[in-house]
């Protein structure tokens, strides 16, 4: 294995409260209801439609929201860490010989701004999907364009749609507990393997 790909939001940054606080800033406007804490809690294994269902958001009406939770999230970006541990945990698996690259949602300028606040240098690559559930073509070209087989590749995520992207093109995946959904919701995809903190993936990733 020659890639570790990785998911931004909920997986290394700790952004999920930032996430709330821009749904709720557009929940009037564009009539649906807003989210507590408590909420963020209890939805953990339901899915987006499930959710958006249960608050009422019009999903029709992502392609007009996204961009401006995006950014919001630019704006507000001093609020958001990433998790603790994170950043030792990707120097580990760099100086172990490991590329890494980003795949996410959110927007790119967004996540190399928040990593050059971090002071994190080890990632080679970011890209981003345009649509929320588009992972997957983003991963197929990525893996075309460096010659890459399902072997050398291994996604880590912490949201049902990453493992749904890598099912789909056949990367393996592994789901961390500390993100967005619940294990309730991913063990129906079946992950390859299940992490808890940042060393244990730092751990699992030295194994091999």
């Amino acid at each position: 294995m020659k890639y570790v790909i990785f998911d931004f939001d909920g997986t290394l940054a700790d952004s999920n409260h930032l996430f709330m606080k821009a749904w709720n800033l557009y929940a009037d406007q564009y009539h649906y209801d807003r989210v507590t804490e408590e909420d963020l809690v209890t939805s953990r294994n339901l899915t987006i439609h499930e959710r958006a269902k249960k608050y009422r958001f019009p999903m029709h009406k992502l392609p007009i929201i996204l961009p401006k939770v995006y950014r919001y999230f630019k704006e507000h970006i001093d609020e958001v860490q990433l998790f603790e541990g994170i950043s030792e945990m990707l120097n580990s698996i760099q100086q172990a010989g490991y590329t890494i690259v980003i795949i996410s949602s959110n927007a790119k300028e967004n996540i190399e701004l928040l990593l050059k606040q971090q002071k994190v240098h080890v990632v080679s690559q970011v890209l981003t999907s345009s649509r929320l559930f588009g992972k997957d073509t983003v991963i197929k070209k990525f893996m075309k364009q460096q010659k890459l087989t399902q072997d050398d590749v291994l996604y880590v995520g912490d949201e049902i749609r990453d493992i749904i992207a890598c099912n789909k093109v056949g990367v393996p995946f592994v789901w961390v507990s500390w993100g967005l959904d619940g294990y309730e919701l991913i063990e129906k995809e079946n992950p390859s393997y299940v992490v808890h903190s940042p060393k244990e993936l730092s751990e699992l990733l030295a194994k091999r």
